[in-house]
């Protein structure tokens, strides 16, 4: 079987990519979930632009780069951010239902690192709104196919050495298939469900990450996972409460009902996440508690129910109103800042091997994102790796080269994903020190030895792929030995 394009992934990257291909041209998207699945859809706050006519490019620049703490490429910045408003109006005629004050024009609203109210966002629930359109477009489009729920197992090189095809496992066939390609693209998303406290859907194990290192990807930033600050601790699934809270005036409060943000930074709730997230941290355990609490009450219901229904409702499904009562909160593992290192066309140093989103490393985020940065790097590289695409001169097609040969299994149990979870949560987490990511790392170490040798079923791959991740990120954290945005070296 074969495609012109192949995309691993379904959000919002993805998804963009596919529908800036011309229909002259075949694609397949590769999704482990029905569509909309993945991250995107979750997101809630929006798309980042500077539109408004008090704010510019040039703040927008320095936000990002203040919040990722100087270690973005201020070129990659410029270049990404000023085509922040054509991502926007791109959108708009996908038909996005983004917010509009009465006059007509987008509603802004502001959140933690930025400078301006430059957030363009359908209430608080963005990445549902996005991907509900995108995914209406999608269903029109007669050259454009979509399976799943697939699970890609190994990407292919051709007898020349490029990427040129993936093996893959069919669930609902019960079947492996190998699907060649001109082009593939990894569209997968993150990697926080490595952890036993994250935000992100259970599919975000970091695959892509391991799928291209093991054809000699370059990776790089990988210890740069950024905590969101505000998720509400309990029992159950996870809940994110969107930044933009704070970004309208949200406190944040310990035991004794005091805002103890102000004592950390001058911008106080408004920090970059790596900032609110640590003290917040600090404060759980300075009181020995497994939260603090966030008060959104002043702000007011007419305000809460306008721009935040999705939180209220949401809120209120768990036991909690958001109107009258303050939650529980913590951070929990969000958003990987690096990954498959590319260019601004997503090209990576394997020739025929694109990377698109979170699994990818544009230079965009630095060593911590800024809030909805995320969102628009999604929507300006999926259509720049479409544009390069379009570029490329059809290559002949070479057949694929055979895979190596599992060695015989070792006489010993395999790991589990909890155990994996428990690992990177206590020793490679928020705060970090030299003896517990040297824990780690050997740890792991052990257990990709093991998951290297014998069966290959998916199940025992797709452990064997996060595991992987796990290690260089791990690895990652150890070789950078000083503190620096979203990576923090107790030692």
């Amino acid at each position: 079987m074969s495609t012109h394009v192949l995309i691993v992934g379904a959000g919002l990257a993805g998804l963009t990519l596919a529908l800036s291909l011309p229909r002259t041209l075949t694609v397949t998207i590769i999704s482990h979930v029905p569509l909309p699945g993945g991250a995107s859809p979750c997101a809630l706050g929006g798309i980042a632009a500077a539109i408004d006519p008090q704010d510019s490019l040039e703040q927008h620049v320095l936000d990002t780069l203040n919040a990722g703490a100087q270690h973005a490429d201020p070129q990659r910045v410029q270049a990404i951010l000023q085509s922040a408003p054509e991502a926007v109006q791109w959108l708009l005629e996908q038909h996005v239902a983004f917010d509009r004050t009465a006059d007509g024009a987008l509603h802004l609203t502001r959140e933690g690192g930025h400078g301006q109210r430059r957030i363009v966002h359908a209430a608080d629930a963005s990445g549902q709104a996005i991907m509900r359109a995108l995914t209406q477009r999608l269903s029109k489009a007669s050259h454009i196919q979509v399976r799943s729920p697939c699970q890609v197992l190994a990407l292919r090189r051709n007898r020349h050495g490029a990427i040129a095809g993936v093996d893959l496992y069919d669930h609902r066939r019960a079947a492996h298939q190998t699907l060649q390609a001109d082009h593939v693209v990894l569209a997968t998303g993150g990697l926080g469900r490595l952890y036993a406290h994250s935000t992100n859907p259970e599919g975000a194990l970091g695959h892509g990450v391991a799928l291209a290192w093991r054809v000699g990807a370059t990776i790089q930033d990988l210890e740069f996972l950024q905590f969101h600050p505000t998720c509400l601790r309990q029992d159950g699934p996870p809940l994110l409460l969107t930044e933009a809270l704070r970004g309208e005036g949200a406190h944040l409060l310990d035991a004794h009902g005091q805002r103890f943000m102000p004592a950390h930074d001058p911008r106080a709730e408004l920090a970059p996440r790596d900032i609110v997230a640590r003290a917040i941290d600090e404060q759980m355990r300075r009181e020995d508690r497994p939260h603090v609490w966030l008060d959104a009450r002043h702000l007011g219901s007419a305000t809460l129910q306008r721009q935040f229904p999705r939180a209220l409702q949401q809120c209120l499904q768990r036991g909690f109103d958001l109107r009258r009562d303050c939650l529980p909160v913590a951070p929990a593992a969000h958003y990987a800042c690096g990954g498959v290192l590319t260019d601004l066309h997503g090209h990576s140093s394997i020739a025929g091997l694109y990377a698109v989103g979170e699994v990818a490393c544009t230079g965009l985020h630095g060593a911590n994102r800024l809030a909805s940065n995320s969102l628009l790097e999604c929507v300006i590289m999926g259509r720049a790796a479409a544009r390069a695409i379009i570029d490329t001169p059809p290559a002949r097609r070479a057949s694929l080269e055979p895979l190596p040969v599992a060695e015989p299994a070792l006489p010993r149990p395999d790991p589990s994903l909890p155990e994996l979870q428990t690992v990177m949560q206590t020793q490679v987490g928020l705060r970090r020190h030299h003896q517990g990511l040297t824990q780690a790392a050997h740890t792991l170490a052990d257990w990709r030895t093991r998951l290297a040798s014998g069966d290959s079923s998916p199940a025992r791959t797709a452990l064997g792929l996060s595991v992987d991740t796990a290690w260089l990120l791990t690895q990652a954290a150890l070789a950078r030995e000083h503190s620096l945005g979203a990576h923090y070296r107790l030692d």
